[in-house]
């Protein structure tokens, strides 16, 4: 199972090892990690699963799609060039030690 490095606002973070074939955001919700809230469960249509990407792991992940780069567009906190929506990025072994940080806030 890949690890993914959570780092949460307050600035811990958590390593989780989330299984292949899920999302990061699936990750976080069934480790009880608060920050990601995924009110839409996961079918990007809400944009509450807002994360940041270590800049250095940018280049490991598929390039947002359309839908996704719309949704982006509304997320509550600041979006950067590293934002992305978790449910959108899926854990594959060539992410192991992806490290992803929660915003200020996702609503």
């Amino acid at each position: 199972m890949p690890t993914i490095n959570y780092v949460l606002k307050d600035g811990t973070s958590r390593a989780i090892d989330v299984p292949n074939g899920t999302s990061v955001m699936l990750g976080a919700i069934n480790n009880n990690l608060r920050g990601i809230d995924a009110e839409c469960g996961g079918c990007c249509s809400c944009a509450t699963c807002h994360v940041y990407i270590d800049e250095a792991d940018m280049a490991r992940l598929k390039p947002a799609d359309a839908v996704e780069n719309e949704l982006l567009e509304g997320v509550a906190a600041e979006r950067k060039s590293t934002s992305r929506l978790s449910c959108q990025i899926d854990v594959t072994p060539a992410l192991d030690g992806l490290t992803v940080h929660m915003p200020e806030r996702q609503s």
